[in-house]
């Protein structure tokens, strides 16, 4: 394949046959027989630009340590072109391996063990894995109507977290996963102004953020008023599919800098240099790409609506904004709490289980629609014939 040439439709080029050569997780945890919709890895190829970067760092055996500012400094202006945000300060931002471990290292800087950690559910499983690991334990605040957050059942859990005038966090996922949930700036500045009120330390998971439609826009915590104390963790990893290439970048406001300071050299050790010149690359000239992909994922959630309806009508799904994930509300099929379970067993496709959400998520299931328009179709062909 020519990869300057894949800027055009990046979700409709690869074949089946192609996908199932990949060892990626997506593909090797279940049988061949099985459509794998459920780990957020898109099936597309790799963004010209990133291709390059890698071939010619391997080219040269630029495979050592990572250093320097760029990764941030790429970051920082992809954000004020994208988002129109300049408050990303390259000198308040520490390299990280990925997302989830510098979610846990940020938490260790606002919080002890015992502490509390606030969470919106459903929310991605790893939430509550990681925090229970760090010794902290989870406290629900369910979403409220229409998937959005729920500000008066925030309060009431930032409030029951700090009665005792111990610390507390609260881990936003913005966009969320797995509702696809674009929080707004007014929703967000709410979310501060809580924060500050209660005491409660701000930890946002923005991995998501530049995989927004053009209807709605992202907003990064750290630019509302109150955001000056939080911390935001941000990576190109799932816009452009670099999960395997490790890299992300811990992010302080003006008011949490001394927090991100305290945090051990030896964590800037564990991301990979080849991730950190993948992740640049994309920031830097992946845009054309990534607006590709935006496009694809517009048609996909159009398409996965439209064979809902005529095909399992008894499916809610209300497309979300972020991310390339559909949370299929499948309580009215019948299928117990774990819809997912019927569907690969019956059909033969690969969900994630709602249940792994928490709280609001029995009885549903996530879908990864970030596949060709053939094998989604053919996904929900299945999935109905498995509840027919």
């Amino acid at each position: 394949m020519d990869i300057a040439s894949n800027d055009d439709h990046p979700l409709r080029r690869l074949t089946l046959d192609q996908l199932r050569r990949r060892t990626s997780m997506k593909w090797r945890t279940h049988p061949d027989d099985v459509l794998p919709l459920w780990v957020a890895e898109m099936d597309v190829p790799l963004a010209a630009p990133v291709a390059r970067a890698l071939t010619e760092a391997i080219a040269i055996g630029d495979t050592g340590y990572p250093a320097g500012t760029a990764y941030a400094e790429a970051l920082a202006d992809f954000a004020r072109e994208r988002w129109g945000w300049d408050g990303l300060a390259v000198e308040r931002a520490s390299i990280v391996p990925d997302v989830m471990l510098g979610v846990v290292e940020m938490l260790r800087l606002v919080t002890g063990p015992g502490d509390p950690v606030i969470v919106n559910c459903p929310v991605y499983p790893p939430f509550y894995q990681f925090v229970t690991h760090m010794d902290r334990r989870v406290v629900e605040a369910p979403f409220g109507p229409g998937l959005r957050l729920d500000l008066a059942a925030l309060e009431e859990a930032f409030a029951r977290s700090t009665d005792d005038g111990g610390r507390a966090a609260y881990l936003l996922c913005s966009p969320h996963n797995p509702t696809g949930t674009v929080h707004t700036a007014e929703e967000l500045s709410a979310v501060a102004a809580l924060a500050g009120t209660y005491g409660v330390r701000v930890v946002v998971d923005e991995i998501h953020a530049p995989l927004v439609t053009a209807e709605a826009a992202f907003v990064p915590y750290l630019s509302v008023p109150g955001g000056e104390s939080g911390l935001s963790l941000m990576s190109a990893s799932k816009a452009w599919n670099l999960a395997g290439l490790k890299a992300a970048l811990a992010l302080a406001g003006p008011a949490a800098a001394d927090d991100l300071a305290r945090m051990p050299e030896e964590v800037g050790h564990g991301p990979s240099h080849l991730g950190v010149i993948a992740h640049t690359a994309a920031l830097r000239e992946g845009g054309r790409w990534l607006d590709a992909v935006l496009n694809d994922l517009a048609e996909n959630r159009r398409l996965l609506a439209a064979l809902l309806a005529e095909q399992l009508p008894a499916i809610a799904y209300e497309p979300g904004p972020g991310t390339y994930l559909a949370w299929l509300d499948c309580r009215k099929l019948g299928l117990g709490d774990d819809p997912a379970a019927a569907f690969l067993a019956r059909g033969r496709v690969a969900l994630s289980a709602g249940s792994d959400f928490g709280t609001g998520g029995d009885g549903h299931a996530r879908l990864n629609l970030a596949t060709t328009p053939e094998v989604l179709t053919e996904a929900v062909r299945r999935m109905a014939k498995a509840v027919g």
